[in-house]
């Protein structure tokens, strides 16, 4: 019997599914396992989950679903049981209770058997092409792993300081452009299961955030090379709750924070930092005449120089592990 901490959602239906889904294919045939981290958002991740449902694979390869759930209280189990019971698709739930991304991302790999692991995040929502996309990009261009662009959407008009700093949007690059280590992210990423090392964790606990780049980077220096494919679209969404100027403050801080654990961080990054937290300081007043979404522009890399400055001094300025409301 299975341990508790990873029980499955669906008992052995979940493996017959699998079983089933990956037999129906020749032996040649890819899998790919798609790695959720999902925290308190059962409404985005039963949204998620229907998406993946209709996924065009073009016969090319198979697909399962991992949710990794990093809530000690199980908030996503009851989705993915309900999910599991009615869908053909193969999901296998599994929780991390101590509350940590890079945590969560470890159990999630940990429970993928697929030839690939793809990463989205549960408040994401993938074209029916998207994991087809990045699977063909990585076989054409004989590479390890594929990124591709993140799509804001907001549920609610969002304030027009928040479109014109353009604060969601992230830079998109032309399919077969080789992404650098410090561009990565896991919020819409699929990379082949054996250039991870048995003995060591795919992604680094200490880091509370940043910890994609974190992957990116060790990944790179092993040889690993990454693209991007412009086809392999996911949406996100981008609740009232995450313009809120508190919560972009407490999110630089702690990716100013995380930035000390790299070990590219150099003298010359911290004398930057000692340079820019006066000049953005002087620089306050002048910007209140450019408008709102150049003074929160402003005061978003004051945090990022702050939290980098605090943590090398010993100062953790953000306790909590995930910055959400």
């Amino acid at each position: 019997m299975l341990p508790e901490e990873i029980r499955q959602a669906g008992g052995h239906s979940e493996d017959l599914k699998l079983r089933a889904c990956r037999n129906a294919m020749s032996g040649q045939s890819k899998h790919i396992s798609v790695c959720v981290c999902a925290y308190k958002r059962p409404d985005f991740l039963d949204r998620l989950l229907k998406e993946l449902e209709s996924q065009d694979t073009n016969g090319l390869f198979t697909y399962s679903v991992v949710v990794a759930d990093n809530d000690r209280l199980r908030s996503s189990e009851a989705i993915v049981s309900q999910f599991a019971a009615s869908s053909p698709l193969p999901v296998k739930y599994c929780m991390e209770p101590r509350q940590n991304i890079a945590l969560a991302r470890n159990k999630a790999v940990e429970n993928a058997d697929g030839d690939f692991i793809a990463f989205i995040d549960d408040d994401e929502v993938p074209a029916t092409r998207w994991l087809l996309n990045l699977f063909r990009a990585c076989e054409e261009y004989k590479v390890d792993g594929v990124l591709g662009p993140v799509i804001p959407q907001f549920n609610e008009p969002p304030p027009k300081w928040v479109i014109k700093g353009k604060f969601y949007h992230r830079p998109v690059y032309s399919t077969g452009v080789v992404v650098e280590w410090s561009k990565g992210r896991t919020g819409n990423l699929l990379f082949r299961k054996r250039i991870l090392a048995s003995t060591e964790q795919a992604f680094k606990p200490e880091f509370r955030a940043g910890e994609d780049q974190d992957f990116f980077r060790r990944m790179i220096e092993a040889g690993h090379t990454f693209i991007w494919s412009s086809e392999a679209v996911v949406h996100e969404t981008v609740s009232r709750a995450r313009w809120k100027p508190s919560i972009m403050f407490k999110r630089a801080l702690l990716r100013g924070a995380t930035a000390r654990l790299h070990p590219t961080l150099g003298p010359l990054d911290i004398a930057k930092s000692l340079i820019a937290v006066p000049t953005y300081v002087a620089a306050l007043p002048f910007a209140a005449f450019l408008g709102q979404h150049r003074i929160m522009s402003l005061l978003v890399r004051l945090f990022d120089h702050l939290g980098k400055l605090l943590a090398l001094v010993g100062v953790n300025p953000i306790r909590d592990q995930y910055v959400t409301d």
